[in-house]
């Protein structure tokens, strides 16, 4: 959530970071200096009459003391009648600061200067590729055949239990979703990720804080009776482990790594683009999160670029790093990497990660602050990154490295998987 008080002093530029992302209700920025405007003149009154009451309060006791109880009742009855003035007043402000942060919720992040314009994916900006495509044997296989073919996974049968978008891994299929979801943790906390196993249901001060509430709620699974919602991505628990905290500054920069499944209800998802493992309701994803220094936040997320660039050569994919443009970025996020990996029987890049930098945008949320050397309370700036999600990166390991009556597997996961490939 961007800042009132930055938001009042620079006007013209947060209209035109908004544009730079494509957002069009600008007028929002107006009614939240207006209302924050009332707000302040609410808050004034209410003050200057709580002062009042608390004088005359004091003014009365000492008149009760002299003995002076006529004077002191009448002072009473001013009292009295301030308090009935404060009342509506009250009202009035609490009013005005639940419509000032409906509207602040609505603000996305304002873009980086490095962000590019745009409005779509055709315009974002390739920032490197990397990898070899592979050369397939003749009638090679999409990954829902080749799943099919090796006992692997059964669309159908997730289907029948729940519905489209919920497969079921089965044999080897299930030994790689647990081999891979192992490698990428053991990859994460050797760089320094410490990691942990959150809950996979998060409460509504959780959602809001990371920003998926109240932009992303008709995307998230909602169990009503309990109040709860099914998590989109690690990202929400880890973040909010740190909600309302006030960290030291030696404690930053903070890592933190997970395995969870994930849940995205992707409507009306349809089509041939979707089939198999390209759009799922249910997911696995290994997540990364950093909560750093202001100063240092680029530097990271560049860091954390090259941390997955790393993870997805270590498996020989060939893969390209893009730089998202303003319309294409997240609502959290002020500058976002998107990676895909090229899915050879498709033939067509699939994303796989995303690594984004959220800046103040949800610890101001969350109130995440550190003491800085002068001792003031400062926002933290958080990130985040799949590392990684699993469906896309099985598919394209599946489809480009299939051969005569085999897949062969990237050398890294032959201890984890315990052969070097299915067949």
């Amino acid at each position: 959530m961007l800042q009132v008080a930055f938001i009042r002093q620079n006007i013209d530029f947060v209209k035109e970071r908004l544009a730079h992302r494509n957002f069009r209700e600008t007028g929002l920025v107006d009614d939240i200096v207006r209302l924050d405007d009332q707000r302040k003149r609410l808050q004034l009154e209410s003050d200057t009459t709580q002062s009042k009451i608390n004088a005359f309060s004091k003014e009365i006791g000492q008149l009760m003391a002299k003995g002076q109880k006529q004077e002191a009742e009448e002072k009473k009855q001013e009292v009295a009648m301030l308090k009935t003035t404060l009342t509506p007043i009250a009202a009035q402000l609490s009013a005005v600061e639940e419509e000032l942060n409906a509207n602040l919720v609505r603000l996305p992040n304002l873009p980086a200067a490095a962000v590019p314009g745009g409005v779509s994916p055709e315009d974002n900006t390739t920032i490197r590729e990397g990898g070899d495509r592979p050369t397939l044997p003749k009638g090679a296989l999409a990954h829902w055949d080749l799943a099919k073919k090796y006992n692997l996974i059964d669309f159908e049968l997730g289907n029948k239990i729940t519905g489209s978008g919920f497969p079921v891994y089965i044999n080897k299929g299930a030994k790689l979703q647990r081999a891979l979801i192992q490698y990428f943790l053991d990859f994460n906390t050797a760089a320094g990720y410490t990691e942990y196993q959150p809950p996979i249901l998060v409460n509504e001060a959780s959602a809001r804080g990371t920003g998926q509430l109240p932009d992303k709620e008709g995307q998230m699974y909602y169990a009503a009776e309990d109040n709860l919602y099914l998590i989109p991505t690690a990202e929400v628990p880890l973040t909010n482990i740190y909600r309302d905290e006030m960290l030291k500054e030696t404690q930053l920069p903070i890592r933190m790594t997970a395995y969870t499944p994930c849940f995205r209800r992707e409507a009306g998802s349809y089509g041939k683009d979707v089939r198999g493992l390209n759009r799922l309701h249910q997911f696995d994803k290994v997540e990364v999160v950093q909560l750093v220094d202001p100063a240092k936040s680029y530097e990271v997320l560049e860091e954390m670029v090259l941390h997955v660039e790393k993870l997805l050569q270590s498996l020989d994919l060939p893969y390209r790093i893009l730089r998202l443009c303003g319309g294409d970025m997240g609502f959290t996020s002020a500058m976002t990497y998107d990676f895909e990996v090229f899915s050879a029987a498709q033939e067509k890049w699939l994303e796989v990660s995303s690594v984004s930098n959220f800046e103040t945008f949800q610890t101001n949320r969350m109130k995440i602050r550190f003491k800085d050397a002068s001792g003031k309370p400062t926002l933290a700036h958080s990130l985040n990154g799949s590392s990684l999600a699993l469906p896309r990166i099985v598919a394209c390991l599946l489809e480009n490295n299939q051969a005569e009556g085999f897949i062969a597997l990237p050398q890294p996961l032959h201890a984890y998987f315990g052969a070097e490939r299915i067949g």
